[in-house]
């Protein structure tokens, strides 16, 4: 993709517009079925309800693994939520910390591995590790901790984690506070996307000698994604508003906290800027044929409760809705036979759930 796709500062004037698409009445679209109502004709069915303040997915053929945040791993199989959790641990009760991201191994079907992200306390200190886990029918066999002494928050910990193409698992770490510099300090794991090999050592290839950093300068990044060409695009929260997309390249320094967005000719550029804040979540390009998106790139987005289609070179005149209804949707991920599912946060201290919050949802066509 070319680094010069224009700059998206989205007023507050057309940013009405983004919120008037989470009306089911927009012809993009899909409502919302009532639970348990929905026949294999239908476009979205409800794999699993009542999902306690749910953060992040991972599918693997009939089995999606759901982390929530006070601590648990829960297992989907055969769309039928199971009642024991496949792992629980102890996690530090603060506002956005505890069990975050979740990623499988490449090999996952041979070594059963799962990754996740865990914000705990420490004599009085918050910090955050990634876990290797060790699975074996639907329960946890080992742990190991890979990566540790991450500094953590009480509001911004990041913490989404994926494999990329190349087989290196990527971290996004957030700020301990919007008054530390820490994102600009090489010596800190804080603000950053880190990069690591499956064991937790460093890469050799790494962009910094002996460095876990693979780009500096985050605040709070909740998504990232490759699109076909193996570009990573990481989405993550601004201060109330200037939420970003970015386009990461290796060794580069993306501003914060001394640029939000753009603006300096020392840091990378955002490639969409929302202004005020949408609060993305998780994000894909869409790889399968099965749904006829017009814009491969889609975002989850909380405060807009809306999940959408969006071309970076037509930019906002070509964001739609592709889900609404809902409330908060927190993650998405695209399975092997081109489904979409996604996860709704509306459990997460900041939506307004009913009874059968929170759900997850699967997206046929």
């Amino acid at each position: 993709m070319n680094k010069k796709i224009q700059i998206l500062a989205i007023t507050g004037a057309i940013i009405f517009s983004v919120f008037v698409l989470t009306s089911s009445d927009n012809e993009t679209s899909i409502p919302l079925p009532k639970p348990n109502s929905y026949s294999e004709n239908d476009s979205v069915i409800i794999l699993a309800e009542n999902l306690d303040k749910p953060r992040a997915i991972a599918v693997f053929d009939e089995r999606i693994f759901v982390t929530e945040k006070d601590g648990y791993i829960r297992v989907i199989e055969n769309n039928i939520l199971l009642e024991s959790p496949l792992a629980t641990f102890r996690t530090v009760n603060v506002f956005d910390g505890g069990l975050l991201g979740i990623a499988l191994h490449p090999n996952f079907l041979t070594n059963h591995f799962l990754y996740v992200f865990l914000t705990y306390e420490e004599n009085g200190n918050l910090w955050n590790k990634v876990l290797q886990i060790t699975e074996e029918n639907n329960k946890l066999k080992d742990v190991e901790i890979i990566l540790d002494k991450i500094p953590g928050s009480s509001f911004t910990n990041g913490g989404f984690l994926k494999f990329g193409p190349d087989g290196k698992l990527y971290v996004g770490t957030g700020t301990v506070s919007d008054e530390s510099h820490l994102p600009q300090d090489m010596n800190s794991l804080s603000g950053k996307i880190l990069r690591l090999n499956d064991d937790g050592t460093i890469p050799n290839d790494n962009p910094f000698p002996n460095s876990y950093v693979y780009s500096l300068g985050h605040r709070h990044p909740q998504g990232m994604t490759w699109d076909d060409n193996d570009n990573l695009f990481v989405a993550e929260f601004g201060p109330e508003k200037n939420d970003e997309i970015n386009l990461i390249l290796p060794g580069k320094n993306y501003g914060w906290p001394e640029q939000q967005c753009s603006g300096s000719p020392d840091f990378e550029n955002a490639i969409l800027c929302y202004d005020p804040s949408i609060e993305p979540g998780g994000i894909l390009f869409y790889s399968s044929d099965r749904i006829d998106f017009e814009s491969k790139f889609i975002m989850a987005s909380m405060r807009a409760s809306n999940l959408y289609q969006v071309d970076f070179e037509d930019g906002l005149s070509s964001q739609k809705s592709i889900l609404s209804g809902n409330g908060r949707i927190r993650d998405v991920v695209e399975g092997s036979d081109g489904s979409i599912y996604v996860i709704t946060s509306n459990t997460d201290g900041k939506g307004f759930p009913d009874g059968l919050d929170d759900r997850l949802l699967r997206i046929l066509k």
